[in-house]
């Protein structure tokens, strides 16, 4: 397999003139990481996870889920500190394990990116409603106009069809002010996503705070529930409880990490990446860490299981639901904080996750593996303008048409994929490259390295063979398109 010479990619990080522009710094990244980390995840996967999987043991599931991202967090923060270029993992597997792989494990972000950016756009739209009618005490936006043609809404006692989706307008709308906001300039993207992590992490801070004391110890026992089936009103199984009930809570969850890899994605932009790739990645994903565990013990303290199950009471606004029904009504003023909180967060998600797409398709674009249109740079402000044109129209048009279909583990699996390769990456690197300059080293290589391929290893396990084989299948297509252009059009046979 041919693979892409170091030399040839760290030329690319020196081109003055025609590099992306170098704006960000440590505490940018970090600031990055927390606000592509700290989203969806939190507010909704917490609850989700609970009532499906482990109960309380949901904190046990957070745990495992971050050491898997931790072991994959100092692989990439050696990559992307010796290798500062834009494409994540797509760059790391192309320098190491060659082209084909790297194909395969760039189309395989735009599951966690492209895909990940259009389904928290359908949740932003949901939760508008709810900051619409509950916070504003305005009216809701017609059903009509924030639901796909796919969806239909149905009187609950006769069944009887009330509405129907035409498109979904909100959704549409904030992918599109994020895409343009992109084009405009990753510094002033920066700044913004800089005020929406100050936002939301204190409204995270406050519920930890104010929710602690009010406790019920009884919704803790037992810690970790027996191993059983739990059955949800739709008809789907899963194992609760027991080893199994926390494996698949990692799982679950683990869409609740998703996002801070997306920092390695910005090296080029960043001022001193070998320096501060390292602490961004490590940096953000150990505070959300922290408040993750904090968070989620005191959400299942507040309420117990059989509420998170019920739909008419836990609901979708799960967290909202559970500050009304454990804390005291003078707390109101925070269950509207956290309807906010969670658009604001939402929307810093969907951010970061365009920006990382558009930077991994420009990263492709520049090897021939897709059109040029994917790396032409706007004169002024330096950024993949038409990429990210692109980008909005296909985001813009799943958003916009396509239901808000739980797609979170599909999404989880491509990561956790992608994780397994850069793992193996720092080992190939590390025989191939023994004297490549490494600002920040993964210590204990190969152990930690393989130990992040068998934590990541384990928790597809968890997810089940129907997601392999959803898997197997978005890999197929992609094979097709790169045989069918990538291959012919590839700018690495023309160095050798």
């Amino acid at each position: 397999m041919s693979q892409k010479p170091l030399h040839l990619l760290l030329a690319d990080a020196e081109e003055s003139e025609k590099s992306l522009k170098r704006t960000l710094t440590s505490w940018s990244l970090i600031a990055l990481g927390i606000g592509a980390i700290i989203g969806a995840g939190l507010f909704v996967r917490t609850a989700a996870a609970a009532a499906q999987n482990a109960g309380p043991s949901v904190t046990l599931g957070f745990l495992l889920a971050a050491f898997g991202c931790a072991l994959a967090g100092l692989c990439y923060a050696e990559l992307s500190s010796s290798i500062p270029i834009s494409g994540s993992a797509y760059t790391y597997t192309y320098a190491t394990m060659g082209e084909i792989l790297a194909w395969v494990i760039g189309w395989d972000l735009v599951l966690e990116y492209a895909v990940g950016a259009a389904t928290v756009g359908i949740a932003w739209s949901e939760y508008l409603n709810n900051f619409l009618t509950q916070v504003m005490g305005w009216s809701a936006i017609p059903y009509e106009w924030c639901h796909s043609p796919f969806q239909t809404l149905s009187d609950p006692k006769t069944q009887e069809v009330i509405a129907s989706g035409i498109i979904n307008l909100p959704a549409l709308f904030i992918v599109s002010m994020l895409s343009l906001l992109l084009i405009r300039g990753t510094q002033e993207s920066a700044v913004v996503n800089n005020l929406i992590v100050i936002v939301k992490v204190a409204i995270v801070v406050l519920i930890i705070a104010f929710g602690w004391g009010y406790i019920n110890p009884a919704n803790h026992v037992p810690y970790i529930p027996e191993p059983t089936t739990y059955i949800d009103h739709q008809g789907v199984s899963y194992h609760f409880g027991g080893l199994m009930g926390i494996l698949g809570a990692a799982g679950t969850v683990f869409f609740a990490f998703i996002g801070f890899d997306a920092v390695s994605t910005a090296a080029q932009e960043t001022k001193n990446p070998k320096r501060d790739m390292p602490i961004g990645i490590l940096g953000s994903l150990v505070i959300c860490t922290v408040l993750y565990v904090l968070f989620s013990h005191v959400l299942t303290g507040l309420a117990d299981v059989e509420f998170f199950r019920d739909p008419t009471r836990g609901g979708e606004a799960s967290v909202v639901a559970a500050i009304t029904e454990g804390m005291p009504a003078s707390y109101s003023w925070l269950s509207k904080s956290v309807t906010v909180a969670i658009l604001a967060g939402f929307s810093s998600v969907i951010l970061v996750m365009l920006l990382g797409q558009s930077r991994v398709f420009y990263s492709m674009s520049k090897d021939g593996l897709l059109p040029s249109v994917f790396s032409d740079l706007h004169p002024k402000y330096k950024t993949p303008y038409k990429g990210n044109l692109v980008i909005l129209i296909l985001v813009g048009l799943f958003a916009a048409f396509v239901p808000g279909d739980i797609v979170g583990h599909m999404t989880s699996i491509g990561t956790l994929f992608a994780f397994m390769l850069v793992c193996l990456a720092v080992i190939i690197l590390r025989k191939k490259e023994p004297n490549l300059k490494r600002q920040f080293k993964t210590p204990l290589v190969p152990f930690i390295p393989i130990l992040g391929i068998l934590a990541c290893g384990l928790m597809i396990f968890g997810l089940g063979w129907q997601n392999w084989a959803r898997l197997g299948g978005w890999l197929a297509i992609g094979m097709v398109i790169y045989y069918a252009y990538g291959r012919r059009h590839s700018k690495l046979k023309d160095t050798e």
